[in-house]
C-alpha cells in the first residue's frame, strides 16, 4: 500500500515535472514580443510628395503598439482590436540619407525591430513621360506571351499549377519572356506595352466565376493577395525592374494594370481585415453586384440603387474594397505611387474604374499628379453608350461636382460599333454614328481605340469574322 502510495506519488511528482517543464519552455514564445510578417510600403522616397508615408505591419501580438524610429520619425500609430495590424506614420527628414532605418515595435510582450528602406527618386530622364493619341499600345497577359525562365513554371510556393493543356491553368509565360520580346514588339512599330496584373495572386481559386468542376487559377492577374509582391510565375521585383528597364532602353513606355476596385478571395485581409470597414462587407455578409453603372451617371437614381454597383461583391466572390475607410484610401494611393516611383512606370490602366467612388479617384489622381505629373491613366469604362462613358471623362466637373481628372478612357463604344461592322458583317453606318457622338466628350481625341483586350473574344473568333475584315478594321483604327 505504502509502495503503491509513493508510486502515485512519483507519478505526481513526474506530471509537477513535466508541467515545470512545459511553462519553461511556453516563457521564451511570450518573451520573444510581437511577430512581424508584413511592412507595407517596405521603401519610401526621400523629398516624396507623400511625407509621411502611413505604414502597415501585419504580424501578430501587436496589442499596444508603440514605435521606435530613431533617424525616422513615428507618429499617429494605431493597432486593431484583433492585434493582428498596426498603422503608424513615419516620416523621412530631408537631407536624410538613402539606406536601411530600423524601427522598433514595442509591445507589452517584448519588441521587435524591421528595415525600412529610404531611397533617393529616380530620374524622370526616359521614364513617367505618358503615354497619348501618337502612342501605339500593346497589350500583353505575360502568363501567355512567352516563357523566358521555365524555372518558375512551377515554383516551390505554388506547385502544380502550370498546364497548357487547361485554359485557366498557368502557361508558363513570365517577364523575362517579355523582355525577351522587346526587339519583336519595337519592329513592330509598338511604342507603348501594358501589361495586366503582375501582383502576387491567390495560388487557386474555386468560386462562380468557374465552370461547374474546374479549378482555376488566377493566372490573369485580378485576384491579388500582395498588392507589394510579383508573382512567382512571372519573377519578382528585381526582374520587373530589368523589364521595364530593358523597355525604356528600346523607346518603349511602360503602362501597368492596376486594381483598387478589389482584392482576390484568398487575400489574408478576407478572414482578418486590417479595419472593420476595410472591405464593403464580409465574406458571409456583402451585396453581389448588380453591374448597374448607368445608375452612377443618372442624377435622378437614389443612394440605394447605387449601393450594390458601388459595394456588391464581383461575381459574389470578389472582395470589395472600402474607400471610404481612411486607411484602406491611404493603403491604395500609396500603393500606386510605389509601383510607380520604384520602377519608374509610364502610364497606368486602371481596371473597373466606374465601381469606386468618384471622390475616390479624384484623390488617387491628384497624389499621382503631384508625384510624377508626366504619368497617365487610363480607365476601364466597359459600356457601349457615349453618354454614360462620358460621364466619367476627366477634365470637367459632372453633376456631382466632382472631375476625377482621368487622362484617358477606353473607347469601348467604338470599339462594339467596329466589332458589329468588320467582323459580324453588320452595316458600317454603326461606326459612323458612333463617331458622331464625339461631341458629348471633352476631348473625344483622348479616348484609346482598340479592335481587342483580355476581356472579350478575339476578333477572329466573332461570328463571321475573316481576315479582310480583320484588315479592314486595322485599317480603320490606324
Amino acid at each position: 500500500m505504502m509502495r503503491r502510495q509513493v508510486y502515485r506519488a512519483g507519478g505526481l511528482r513526474r506530471r509537477a515535472l513535466a508541467a515545470a517543464v512545459m511553462v519553461v519552455a511556453a516563457a521564451p514564445a511570450a518573451a520573444q514580443g510581437p511577430v512581424i510578417e508584413k511592412v507595407a510600403p517596405p521603401e519610401w522616397w526621400i523629398g516624396h510628395s507623400i511625407n509621411p508615408v502611413r505604414v502597415m505591419v501585419r504580424g501578430r501580438a501587436l496589442d499596444g503598439a508603440r514605435f521606435a524610429c530613431g533617424r525616422l520619425r513615428c507618429t499617429r500609430a494605431t493597432t486593431s482590436a484583433s492585434g493582428t495590424t498596426s498603422f503608424v506614420d513615419v516620416t523621412v527628414p530631408a537631407g536624410l540619407a538613402p539606406g536601411t532605418y530600423p524601427i522598433t515595435v514595442q509591445t507589452a510582450a517584448g519588441r521587435r525591430s524591421f528595415e525600412f528602406t529610404v531611397s533617393r527618386r529616380l530620374a524622370t530622364t526616359g521614364r513617367f513621360r505618358g503615354v497619348g493619341p501618337d502612342d501605339v499600345l500593346y497589350l500583353a497577359m505575360p502568363d501567355r506571351f512567352a516563357n523566358g525562365d521555365p524555372g518558375n513554371d512551377d515554383p516551390a510556393k505554388a506547385p502544380g499549377l502550370h498546364d497548357r493543356t487547361k485554359a485557366r491553368s498557368y502557361h508558363g509565360g513570365d517577364l523575362a519572356g517579355l523582355q525577351r520580346r522587346l526587339p519583336y514588339l519595337k519592329a513592330l512599330g509598338i511604342t507603348a506595352i501594358w501589361i495586366n496584373p503582375i501582383y502576387d495572386n491567390d495560388d487557386r481559386v474555386n468560386g462562380s466565376e468557374v465552370a461547374a468542376g474546374e479549378a482555376a487559377t488566377a493566372y490573369h492577374g485580378y485576384h491579388t493577395r500582395d498588392y507589394y509582391g510579383v508573382d512567382e510565375h512571372f519573377g519578382d521585383t528585381a526582374t520587373f525592374r530589368a523589364f521595364v528597364d530593358a523597355a525604356h532602353a528600346q523607346g518603349i513606355k511602360v503602362v501597368l494594370d492596376m486594381v483598387a476596385n478589389h482584392t482576390g478571395p484568398g487575400h489574408p485581409w478576407v478572414a482578418d481585415p486590417p479595419t472593420p470597414t476595410w472591405f464593403n462587407g464580409t465574406k458571409t455578409s456583402h451585396l453581389a453586384n448588380v453591374w448597374q453603372t448607368w445608375t452612377l451617371a443618372d442624377p435622378h437614381a437614389t443612394p440605394a440603387m447605387r449601393r450594390s454597383t458601388l459595394d456588391g461583391w464581383f461575381v459574389d466572390l470578389l472582395p470589395d474594397l472600402n474607400q471610404d475607410d481612411p486607411e484602406t484610401r491611404r493603403y491604395l494611393i500609396q500603393n500606386t505611387l510605389w509601383w510607380v516611383e520604384k520602377f519608374g512606370l509610364d502610364g497606368i490602366r486602371q481596371d473597373t474604374w466606374p465601381y469606386v467612388p468618384r471622390t475616390f479617384w479624384r484623390d488617387w489622381m491628384a497624389a499621382i499628379k503631384a508625384a510624377r505629373p508626366g504619368v497617365t491613366v487610363v480607365g476601364e469604362v466597359f459600356e457601349g453608350d457615349p453618354s454614360l462613358v462620358s460621364f466619367f471623362e476627366g477634365g470637367r466637373r459632372q453633376w456631382d461636382g466632382l472631375d476625377t481628372g482621368v487622362d484617358q478612357l477606353f473607347d469601348f463604344p467604338l470599339f462594339f460599333a467596329s466589332r458589329s461592322a468588320f467582323a459580324r458583317g453588320k452595316p458600317v453606318r454603326e461606326v459612323a454614328q458612333t463617331l458622331g457622338r464625339d461631341h458629348l466628350y471633352r476631348d473625344a481625341s483622348r479616348l484609346v481605340t482598340f479592335l481587342g483586350l483580355h476581356d472579350v473574344d478575339r476578333f477572329m473568333h466573332e461570328p463571321g469574322a475573316t481576315a479582310e475584315g480583320l484588315m479592314l478594321a486595322f485599317t480603320f483604327q490606324l
